[in-house]
């Protein structure tokens, strides 16, 4: 089978890198050829060009909008497709004026629309019932790593203490810079703790704000981009993983941070619920006050990080996750078959 992964054109440490990668390395694994075309909004012409080149069986667009819209701006009518939707498509920009309507078109000519959220596919079914048939759920895959960590504990946590660890670019859906706020009553009682932050600097203007933030605690620190074969020996060094955002479809490093067994304390939405089950593998807060109350807890109570520290390397299997995906191919592709 050829397979074309289309994703946005962005930094190679974010989740559709580390997504479309995995996915290329397990179907080559099995004997698939796979391009991946990393596409601008404006690149519809030259994403025709890649698909004319290439000539795939089956195209898998990562993110509805923006690897959509210039896949429908390629009007390459025929070619089957499959679309997974990100946190952004669902939870922002299906309802947007701007984007709403061409993402109902992609998904409209998608053969599957895939959710790697368990959570997610159940409210897609509900909540847009003329595309109830095509929605699937993709169990996720990752792949470790083995990488040193470019930094070493010793240096993220010079205060001593516990070392919490947020892992996500640079922007406002992530939560970074409000992140360093609902940290600031906690360093007010002095019981030392680190927070240390990794991510692509995704937006200049809330980039340059949120690294002056840092710089005005000694508590916190930035740590630029990981590269993703060394996150899981930084998420090992963390005592607790945290999660900020106000969107999310799945977490890559929150699905890492569980196999490996580090406790989480991360934001009440879909994208996290998913993977952090409350009072078992770590701690879910919905507001200053919740956040400020189960992160002290954290802090004093190490039989509390014991008891949700769970680890388990093989409970996301990437060979489940690719062999699942072949199989959602070979049935969009028949079915364009069978209806030609």
């Amino acid at each position: 089978m050829r397979i074309l992964i289309v994703l946005p054109r962005q930094e190679r440490a974010t989740g559709n890198e580390v997504t479309a990668e995995r996915h290329r390395a397990g179907l080559v694994a099995l004997g698939h050829e796979v391009e991946l075309a990393r596409v601008d909004l404006a690149d519809g012409e030259r994403l025709r060009g890649c698909v004319e080149t290439f000539g795939p069986d089956v195209v898998h667009l990562l993110h509805a909008y923006r690897s959509g819209r210039p896949w429908l701006e390629a009007k390459l009518p025929g070619i089957p497709y499959v679309v997974t939707l990100t946190g952004t498509d669902i939870n922002d920009g299906i309802d947007s004026p701007a984007e709403g309507p061409i993402i109902r078109r992609v998904l409209s000519g998608a053969g599957k629309i895939i959710s790697q959220n368990r959570l997610t596919t159940e409210s897609l079914r509900r909540d847009f019932p003329s595309f109830a048939d095509k929605v699937a759920y993709l169990p996720p895959g990752i792949v470790l790593g083995s990488a040193p960590a470019p930094v070493p504990r010793a240096e993220l946590a010079p205060l001593g203490g516990i070392l919490f660890l947020h892992p996500a670019g640079l922007r406002p859906v992530k939560g970074n810079r409000q992140l360093l706020d609902l940290f600031d009553p906690l360093a007010a009682e002095n019981v030392p703790f680190s927070v240390a932050f990794c991510g692509p600097a995704l937006d200049p203007v809330y980039s340059a704000d949120f690294r002056a933030a840092v710089a005005r605690r000694p508590w916190a620190r930035y740590l630029g981009v990981i590269p993703p074969e060394a996150m899981p020996a930084t998420l090992r060094q963390a005592d607790i993983i945290l999660n900020n955002s106000q969107s999310e479809g799945l977490p890559n490093a929150l699905l890492e941070a569980d196999a490996l067994g580090v406790p989480m304390l991360v934001r009440a939405i879909p994208g996290n619920a998913a993977v952090v089950e409350a009072g078992v593998n770590g701690l879910l807060y919905h507001d200053s006050v919740s956040f400020i109350c189960q992160a002290r807890a954290l802090m004093i109570d190490p039989a509390l990080r014991r008891r949700l520290s769970r680890p388990d390397a093989g409970r996301y299997d990437p060979a489940v996750e690719t062999q699942a995906l072949v199989a959602l191919y070979e049935e969009v592709i028949f079915n364009r078959d069978e209806g030609d």
